[in-house]
């Protein structure tokens, strides 16, 4: 804390040089008066012992307030520094902490804005309007929840639109030793270069895809037409059956970028309805059961035991997630190999899952934790067919996700794949809005 001679000089020892001065004027004064010898030293002795003990405990007591100060110091210090905006408020929503971030942020002087109990009236206010809807949620223009209800921290995205603001919140109260919640703490990200570049990008896939949609689509037609000509050679015949089917899936590529386009931006449109899962499942194997046939993969669906509660889904969106997962399995399986589908309730939690196993190439370790983002392929998908966008499990876990629902996978390399998706049986697990794949960020 110091060497001796300045540690004398703390202003915290002027009581101490107060007290020194009192005693040596009574030890003068013992000595001075007529007294018995031995009473002047004790009194002396007890003085001094009493100097000593007050020396010590104020130097203690100093040097805990000095190092107090210091960490006080340093943690304004970071808390100053911080990018994100901070902000802490009472229980009566009284602002006790606004650092220059949120300053910046919000455009507002923390002296105007530190002990004021803000209110949802402050809406109305020139200039306070932000700021209120960040702290009152539900005045602002779209917000959506990233955690559960009643999960700590709380974290929400809020999107403005004048001006157009993305900002990510986290909400944790301020609680002290005994429990007792403080005051609370918001913590705001300013996330809007990143989503309006995202968005920026996506409108150019959503732009372009349109208008090559078009141009294919007559070329599919044309090609189709050709195709049914009588008296084309052998040859012609082979060469328009590929051009054909290159088309179609030059169409499904594109058809894949617009409903990643909608996805990402929450406007994909979901309309639920009551369905037996077992049911659905059975559909869509059934379409899909021809191209199995043709690729020469043996489909099996292994139905459930008991009856199963109805889910929350949409039929159109949820099989376009489905035929994905049939599609990887059937194109990165094995001569005569096998896809098996499955339908079971999940023990002790309202949900249904939806399991895709195959005995194709299987994962590789790497790759796992890459398998659901966009335009990922392993390599050895990559190897066993050139053809693929790597879009078709994002797409997967984009729907499953709007259903409320979860997906995984498991693998083993050269023995198999099992994706499995859950779907929650409990109406009030789905999603009341669209929440879009582009707020991830």
């Amino acid at each position: 804390m110091g060497k001796p001679r300045n540690v004398l000089l703390w202003p915290e020892f002027q009581v101490v040089w107060v007290l020194a001065a009192i005693i040596v004027a009574v030890i003068v004064l013992d000595f001075a008066t007529p007294t018995v010898a031995w009473v002047a030293y004790t009194d002396a002795a007890l003085l001094l012992a009493a100097l000593i003990l007050t020396v010590t405990s104020v130097y203690l007591a100093a040097k805990k307030e000095r190092g107090t100060s210091v960490e006080r110091s340093e943690l304004t210090s970071i808390i100053g520094s911080l990018n994100d905006a901070l902000i802490v408020y009472e229980s009566d929503f009284r602002v006790v902490f606004f650092n220059p971030a949120a300053e910046r942020l919000f455009r507002m002087d923390a002296k105007s804005v530190l002990g004021h109990v803000l209110s949802p009236r402050d809406v109305e206010h020139d200039g306070w309007r932000t700021l209120t809807q960040v702290v009152f949620p539900s005045l602002a223009p779209r917000v959506v929840m990233r955690s559960k209800e009643g999960e700590v921290p709380q974290v929400a995205d809020i999107s403005f639109t004048d001006p157009q603001l993305e900002f990510r919140v986290t909400t944790a109260p301020v609680i002290d030793e005994n429990g007792k919640t403080l005051a609370f703490m918001k913590i705001i990200r300013d996330r809007t270069p990143q989503i309006l570049a995202l968005r920026s990008k996506d409108e150019f896939i959503e732009v372009a895809s349109h208008q090559l949609r078009g141009p294919v689509t007559d070329i599919n037609w044309a090609l189709q037409s050709v195709e049914n000509v009588q008296g084309l050679s052998e040859t012609d015949k082979m060469i328009v059956d590929t051009a054909f089917e290159a088309s179609k899936n030059l169409l499904r590529r594109i058809e894949d970028l617009l409903n990643i386009a909608k996805m990402e931006d929450g406007q994909f449109g979901y309309k639920f309805e009551d369905t037996d899962i077992v049911e659905f499942v059975g559909k869509t194997l059934a379409d899909v059961l021809p191209a199995a046939q043709k690729a020469g993969i043996k489909l099996y669906f292994d139905r459930p035991q008991e009856a199963l509660p109805h889910v929350m889904i949409d039929p159109k969106r949820l099989t376009l997630a489905v035929d994905n997962l049939l599609e990887n399995a059937i194109r990165y399986n094995v001569e005569n190999g096998t896809v098996t589908v499955k339908v079971d309730k999940m023990q002790d939690r309202p949900y249904v899952v939806v399991s895709v196993r195959d005995t194709g190439i299987g994962i590789p370790t790497e790759s796992m934790e890459k398998l659901f983002m966009k335009f990922y392929r392993a390599d050895n998908a990559l190897k066993r067919q050139t053809e693929g966008s790597g879009l078709g499990l994002y797409i997967a876990k984009g729907v499953v996700t709007a259903h409320g629902g979860q997906i995984w996978a498991e693998s083993e390399l050269n023995r198999g794949t099992t994706i499995s998706f859950a779907l929650p049986t409990d109406p009030s697990l789905v999603p009341k809005a669209e929440i879009g794949l582009g707020d991830y960020v």
